[in-house]
């Protein structure tokens, strides 16, 4: 494991960092610790959601006080930080998770994807090159966020970043497939949002009705595919 920073958000929150660049290394120890530390949780341990190059932890901190025990005048957040700390330095470095391949299916363009032609504009690209960029990659999920099961995608080739729109849509449709900077990912749900919207996938992300409700988790990859017919109303 990385040398961690730590810092206290609040009396119940912890924030450990373990790099200031994204990448698949950060990731992996990310997706480590996160797996050793469910293996071995405190007693107090409420959440740990992660990040592009770390993650917080929620706790109890009364009964972090009582049951993580050292010195009297230690606070809670120090007890998490040192228990942290002991349980991830004695672990060995793990290869790679496996992980799964999830294929996307993808109208784009016209009223699905009504910014890949502003995309491509900005790229010096036509909109085939930029479907051809977009769905020639393998995209690893960081982390889920924003709105339930929406993905944080890495891997998106620079030649189609494009920053996010000047005025936000009031509401962008689910299964939207957009551009931010040179970040990808997939609107889940109605929502509002700034993302350039450069097609529409009908694959449904959110599924409240299952356990876990989203189809996507941390450490997937997924492909995107290019389809002809639009999705259905």
């Amino acid at each position: 494991m990385p040398a961690l920073q730590f810092k206290q958000l609040s009396d119940q929150a912890l924030f450990v960092q373990f790099s200031s660049t994204i990448n698949e290394q950060t990731h992996q120890q990310i997706q480590q610790a996160i797996a050793i530390l469910q293996e071995h949780p405190f007693p107090g341990l409420m959440e740990i959601v992660p990040s592009y190059t770390n993650f917080c932890v929620y706790y109890d901190p009364f009964t972090v006080r009582k049951s993580l025990h050292q010195e009297h005048n230690t606070t809670s957040a120090e007890k998490v930080q040192h228990y942290i700390k002991s349980l991830l330095v004695h672990q060995h470095q793990e290869g790679p998770h496996e992980s799964r391949l999830m294929e996307i299916s993808v109208l784009y363009g016209g009223e699905y994807g009504p910014d890949l032609n502003e995309v491509a504009d900005i790229n010096g690209l036509t909109p085939e090159e930029v479907i051809a960029i977009h769905t020639s990659q393998e995209y690893l999920v960081h982390m889920l966020g924003f709105a339930p099961g929406f993905p944080f995608l890495g891997g998106m080739d620079k030649r189609i970043a494009t920053p996010r729109r000047a005025i936000p849509r009031l509401e962008i449709m689910a299964g939207s497939v957009g551009i931010a900077g040179e970040q990808t990912g997939i609107y889940p749900l109605s929502t509002p949002g700034g993302w350039q919207i450069i097609g529409r996938t009908t694959t449904p992300l959110f599924l409240p009705e299952q356990n876990p409700p989203s189809l996507l988790r941390a450490g997937d990859r997924i492909r995107f595919v290019a389809i002809k017919e639009g999705p259905s109303c």
